[in-house]
């Protein structure tokens, strides 16, 4: 076995161990937890996160003094991550791996994710104006400052974080474009290559007003796309939804009706597949949200982080259990095609040899939607460790990836996500267990008074 493949057969095996039974036990025990501590949040101010959005009020839309972005366009550019190319190929992944019934622990995965997606973005706000780490103000690197390893947990969450920018938020998302454009179009990838790099260096040599403005007219585009076109796959199917939803809860548990270690692995990589591929998607626990979200210099934790829960349950229910449930739902789950290929096939039993061209379109979206949102966090990243210098070396950087991404064979970069999310994930439980009496000191006094 060469070298590579060595590397990609350690990196499958690092990323079964950690994504076992220990992790998910962990991520549904803390966010059960963390649900309990906070008195049901995401539950109590579910409709207050619609109002927060829909009717954000001048606080969240207008930008604090020095601030990078007011926690409007944080919202933004947070739903912008979270719904990239993971969601569409990520979730054909999840169901070819895990079967129908990593679905179903997609929704499960989605009830912790809200309630961390609020704890994140909560402490990355209320530190705001109380305290500071190198170049940030606010944001994940200066929460983590103030655990029991705090000089170098930033450090290693931004080294980390950066990496997440460049690998998932840059290289596969231009990787899944420059393929589709391909195999759809017949479009070489080297000229897909030089257009993604000529559109993202035009955006970031505009800077982060550039990066903003662009990302507020993308992402409600690629959104509403991506609800048109699945919405008219699933009413095509609508004879199947329910038997598809059926499909979905019984395969989740049916592993039970097995014996010994092949019931606990089949299961398991159901539960697997759906966590790892839901938090892929929705970054819920990451990190980024808080980046975002820490940089608009607010001084209203408790209401900007009921705003973020809402693009946590878009990019969960409303995405990832949708391209789930088409995959199920049309009949295709089973075929033996995996990734954004099993998408595309969902699709061709409506729109037949269009149906590619429409996935690969919404997939360009995303994927355009994701790379410009990531260079965001990607650039912050950059400014914490270098202490906000060579800012033209970073974006030289990011259009290198961007071009080597379209052009690279990308086949071990899930293994390579799945561990780098697992590590973040791991280390933002640790700062949401440890700082919990500060987020829940903050909703009870919020339940009792309204106030901040």
């Amino acid at each position: 076995m060469d070298f590579l493949g060595s590397f990609e057969y350690c990196l499958a095996t690092v990323s079964q161990s950690l994504w076992g039974w220990p992790l998910i036990f962990t991520f549904i025990g803390i966010g059960a937890f963390a649900t309990i501590a906070l008195n049901f949040v995401q539950f109590r101010y579910f409709i207050a996160s619609w109002k927060y959005v829909l009717m954000p009020g001048k606080a969240a839309e207008t930008a604090q003094s020095g601030a990078v972005m007011s926690p409007l366009q944080a919202f933004i550019n947070a739903l912008g991550s979270s719904t990239g190319n993971g969601s569409i190929a990520g979730m054909a992944t999840a169901v070819y791996a895990g079967g129908p019934g990593a679905a179903f622990w997609i929704l499960v995965a989605g009830l912790v994710a809200l309630v961390l997606r609020f704890c994140e973005v909560y402490l990355a706000t209320y530190v705001i104006g109380k305290h500071t780490y190198g170049e940030a103000k606010g944001g994940p690197m200066v929460y983590l400052s103030l655990l029991p390893g705090g000089k170098i947990l930033p450090y290693i969450f931004t080294v980390l974080m950066l990496f997440y920018g460049l690998a998932s938020g840059n290289a596969m998302q231009v990787n899944a474009i420059g393929l589709g454009a391909y195999s759809t179009w017949a479009i070489a990838p080297i000229i897909t290559a030089c257009v993604l790099v000529a559109f993202i260096a035009y955006v970031m040599v505009g800077g982060a007003e550039r990066i903003l403005a662009i990302s507020d007219k993308l992402v409600p585009f690629k959104v509403a796309f991506f609800f048109i076109t699945f919405l008219i796959v699933l009413i095509y199917h609508y004879a199947n939804i329910i038997p598809a939803l059926q499909l979905i809860f019984a395969s989740a548990f049916t592993p039970q009706a097995l014996t010994g270690a092949a019931a606990g692995f089949t299961m398991q990589q159901a539960i697997r597949n759906g966590f790892a591929r839901s938090l892929n998607a929705n970054e819920a626990g990451l990190g980024s949200a808080g980046i975002f979200f820490g940089a608009s210099g607010t001084k209203q934790p408790m209401r900007t982080s009921i705003m973020s829960m809402l693009s946590a349950f878009i990019s969960t229910y409303l995405v990832c259990f949708v391209v789930a449930l088409t995959v199920v739902a049309s009949g295709v789950w089973d075929n033996g095609l995996c990734s954004i290929a099993l998408t595309v096939s969902a699709f061709n039993t409506v729109f037949g040899t269009y149906g590619g061209w429409l996935v690969t379109f919404a997939a360009a979206m995303f994927g355009l939607g994701c790379l410009v949102s990531f260079s965001l966090v990607a650039r912050e990243s950059w400014k914490f460790l270098t202490n906000g210098r060579w800012i033209w070396l970073f974006n030289i950087i990011y259009c290198l990836v961007t071009f080597g991404g379209t052009l690279a064979k990308v086949d071990m970069i899930w293994n390579m996500n799945d561990v780098v999310n697992g590590l973040l994930l791991l280390i933002n439980l640790y700062a949401i267990i440890w700082l919990m009496p500060a987020i829940r000191r903050g909703v009870v006094h919020f339940n009792k008074t309204g106030q901040e």
